[in-house]
């Protein structure tokens, strides 16, 4: 495809009032605002979260809380609105135009300039930058070393605060524990106190207790029939010869003195076999006859003779001597009783009491663990009090720049300059495309089909000239000087250009 250059040459000089223009304004108005925006100076600090300077093994410090976790923290107390408009009011950050601006607006103004970078990393320190950009260094400066003054004094109050918290929580924890080994101590002794004779400490002494009186009771109840027993068998002595002793009566038939043998006899076999057993029972027999022929030979007077008189005194005396063993035989059945009572009543004191032990041994290790752990805080608290934990610190203070960081002038103008250009050639390639009316003979052939003869060209006036060049000469001056000077008048008596532009940036999402 032939290119004629003459011709989009020429019709580039024909539209060149429109590129100037164009050119002119953007150039006009990059270039001044380059050199009517403030100028932004920016002050930047590092600062580094150390670690504690005393051996976790040895002593574990009370805040530990992660380093990236802290730093985020802090940012939001530090960002908060009465914090951003106390540093602005009082470094005056915004200069003469603090009285126009809004609350809000001053708000945002210091988050738009602040930036606050975290870095960490798995072997890496964290680290956290600040930087501001104010009007002027000692702004700037002054910006960021109150941030760093908010961040420090924060952090003592977050690792104090925190420590502190932590021990007094454990000091009542303690305080409450102990209150309740107190209650639980009373309730003890109040059970042991009520159940003192059936406690499972004197089980087995009681057991003892109880096989001794159940030997006694045993004993007395041989005893009592025993004496029974003699009692009976002195009166039946008595009632058949007469006499109290029949070893003492010296002049006893032969028949008395087999009876009392087969009397003996047959004590000694009822100690063997029942009454009902045939050899008792032909015993007993040979005792009744025997028993018949004794009486018969007793003299008639034997029934109140002295003899008798004894037999009442010793009767006395053993019917005194079974009282005795009777009540003794009573009372050892009572303590039986009172010791069976007890010893039924044992295993459920014994739950009860290992209950309340129980209890009493999970509040005892709740608080012997939380007199541990209060020891504990009471060494973080004061490694947090001398600073001896985890802490941040100040790396690379700020300094006032001796140089603004931004606007990048020449850039700003530069790039005006050739934007200015590239969309004055802009224009004219579109006005030329939207042409469509017929310029050169070529058009007429490929509109029309048929070749010209000759063509003349359009010839204008000198008053036309003259006219076309004044308007192009006025758009130009109204482009250089008129651009610039509305521009500064907004920047002076409306707002500065810095707070537009940053109004429009946000407005976009877009972060100067």
């Amino acid at each position: 495809m032939n290119l004629d250059l003459s011709f989009y040459f020429a019709v580039f000089l024909r539209r060149l009032h429109y590129f100037v223009i164009v050119f002119a304004l953007v150039s006009a108005a990059s270039i001044a605002a380059a050199f009517l925006l403030p100028a932004v100076y920016t002050a930047n600090s590092v600062l580094l979260v150390e670690s504690s300077q005393i051996p976790g093994p040895l002593a574990a410090p009370t805040v530990q809380a992660q380093a990236l976790e802290k730093l985020q923290t802090i940012e939001n107390r530090l960002m908060t609105r009465t914090n951003l408009l106390e540093i602005a009011q009082k470094l005056k950050v915004f200069r003469d135009d603090m009285p126009k601006m809004s609350p809000d607006e001053i708000v945002q103004g210091m988050r738009q300039n602040t930036r606050i970078g975290k870095s960490a990393g798995r072997g890496q320190a964290t680290i956290m930058t600040i930087a501001f950009d104010g009007g002027t260094g000692p702004i700037a400066a002054g910006v960021v070393n109150e941030y760093v003054t908010l961040i420090l004094k924060a952090d003592v109050e977050l690792r104090t605060g925190n420590a502190e918290d932590t021990l007094e929580f454990f000091n009542q924890e303690v305080k409450r524990l102990l209150g309740e080994i107190d209650i639980m101590s009373e309730k003890i002794l109040d059970f042991q106190n009520k159940n003192a004779d059936a406690l499972p400490n004197t089980l087995a002494y009681r057991l003892g207790q109880q096989t001794l009186l159940q030997d006694r009771l045993a004993t007395a109840e041989r005893d009592i029939a025993t004496l029974k027993d003699q009692k009976a068998r002195m009166i039946a002595i008595f009632e058949t010869t007469g006499q109290i002793n029949a070893a003492a009566t010296a002049n006893q038939t032969p028949e008395a003195k087999q009876l009392d043998q087969l009397r003996q006899q047959l004590n000694g076999m009822l100690a063997v076999f029942t009454p009902e057993n045939p050899k008792v029972k032909m015993l007993q027999l040979q005792i009744n006859q025997l028993e018949e022929v004794v009486k018969a030979q007793l003299p008639p007077d034997s029934t109140g003779n002295p003899a008798a008189t004894m037999l009442d005194v010793q009767i006395a005396d053993l019917d005194t001597r079974i009282a005795v063993a009777e009540e003794q035989r009573t009372q050892l059945i009572e303590q039986l009783a009172i010791l069976k009572d007890s010893i039924d009543r044992t295993p459920a004191n014994q739950v009860a009491l290992d209950a309340l032990n129980r209890d009493y041994s999970n509040i005892q290790q709740q608080y012997n663990t939380a007199v541990a752990r209060q020891s504990q805080a009471a060494a973080g608290e004061r490694i947090e009090v001398l600073s001896k934990g985890e802490r941040i610190s100040v790396v690379d203070a700020a300094t006032v720049p001796d140089r603004p960081s931004s606007p990048n002038r020449v850039l700003i103008a530069g790039g005006g300059v050739f934007g200015g250009a590239a969309l004055g050639i802009g224009l004219i390639v579109l006005l030329e495309l939207l042409n469509r009316a017929v310029r050169r003979p070529k058009d007429l052939i490929n509109s029309f089909g048929i070749t010209p003869i000759a063509t003349i060209p359009y010839m204008r006036t000198p008053s036309e000239t003259m006219m076309r060049r004044s308007g192009f000469a006025a758009l130009l001056l109204i482009a250089v000087v008129g651009i610039p000077a509305i521009i500064y008048a907004v920047h002076v008596f409306y707002q500065p250009l810095d707070i537009i532009v940053g109004k429009v940036a946000a407005k976009f999402g877009i972060r100067l």
